[in-house]
């Protein structure tokens, strides 16, 4: 079946472990279409296990874009995220296909919907400062620190985002301005493109047992291997942000002695909720969307379809 694109996009969203790839990959069966990843953890080479990265031979058979872009070791920004997304749909729309964007990081859908903010640039100094501050003071204490500086910002951020809350406590000390100032005054990069927005959000007690047999699961097919090898890289640490994704630090952590194997599983399944609890609820202020309890290919593309008139 064949949905005209007519200058359209399809955001298709949800939580981890919420089974949007399977249902990415039922859709693009169904339509002429591009797959286009939204994922800040499946950029990097050789975390494949961890990731939940679709194997190699179902991206064979249904190519996914910006994935495996960059080493674990190198720095990739929202913005080089919003030009590599751009390319990828311009090409899809000039191919006719409809452009699937599919993925669980709000802040590349944001920056892609309404455009990037005009923040400042990480430096290697400013890094390592706020790295240092995280591991002294721990993320709860940095979080009350940015509610002093930046209130806006702190309330939506969750006070264990160590990775949001040192950006936004890195963007006020480069530029003396508050994050939430700054993402205020968005430039003109945004899609001009009407987005249909699908959201896949199971109920939340099964999302938490899917998180957890997906972790077993991902031990069993040698996940501690995986991070054992990375390890062996001279320039990988718990600093960057490859190493800050969900499982990598607590099996970073094992290996260092800090946990034993129980230790390090409970607390990796507890990360991943914590994780999965924000991003549902930045779901949960997605308007207009169709909202889905499960994998229904029927009601998306009739969704789609009603979409296109």
């Amino acid at each position: 079946m064949t949905i005209e694109s007519n200058n359209s996009v399809v955001f298709l969203m949800g939580p981890t472990a919420s089974g949007k790839t399977d249902l990415a990959i039922e859709i693009s069966k169904h339509l002429d279409s591009k797959i286009i990843s939204v994922d800040s953890a499946l950029i990097y080479r050789g975390m494949d296990i961890g990731t939940a990265k679709p194997s190699k031979e179902l991206l064979k058979n249904y190519p996914h874009e910006i994935i495996d872009i960059c080493e674990p070791h190198e720095g990739f920004s929202v913005k080089q995220f919003v030009q590599l997304a751009n390319k990828h749909i311009e090409s899809a729309l000039n191919d006719k296909k409809l452009p699937i964007l599919v993925g669980g990081t709000s802040f590349y859908f944001n920056a892609l919907e309404h455009g990037l903010s005009a923040l400042p640039a990480s430096t290697n100094q400013s890094r390592k400062h706020f790295n240092n501050l995280l591991q002294k003071m721990g993320s709860e204490k940095l979080h009350k620190e940015l509610q002093e500086i930046d209130p806006k910002s702190a309330k939506r951020i969750h006070p264990n985002d160590s990775q949001r809350i040192t950006r936004a406590l890195e963007v006020h000390k480069l530029s003396g301005e508050t994050l939430s100032a700054l993402q205020g005054n968005k430039n003109q990069n945004k899609l001009d493109l009407k987005i249909k927005k699908i959201v896949l959000m199971p109920e939340r007690s099964n999302l938490h047992i899917r998180i957890e047999r997906r972790f077993i699961e991902m031990i069993k097919n040698g996940f501690l291997d995986e991070v054992k090898s990375l390890r062996e890289n001279q320039k990988l640490n718990l600093d960057l942000a490859s190493m800050r994704c969900v499982g990598y630090r607590q099996a970073w952590n094992y290996f260092d002695g800090v946990y034993n194997k129980k230790e390090m599983i409970e607390k990796a399944i507890v990360a991943t909720r914590q994780l999965c609890k924000r991003q549902c609820t930045w779901l949960r202020n997605e308007k207009e969307a169709l909202i889905l309890t499960e994998n229904d290919i029927n009601k998306v593309i009739n969704f789609l379809e009603e979409q296109n008139t």
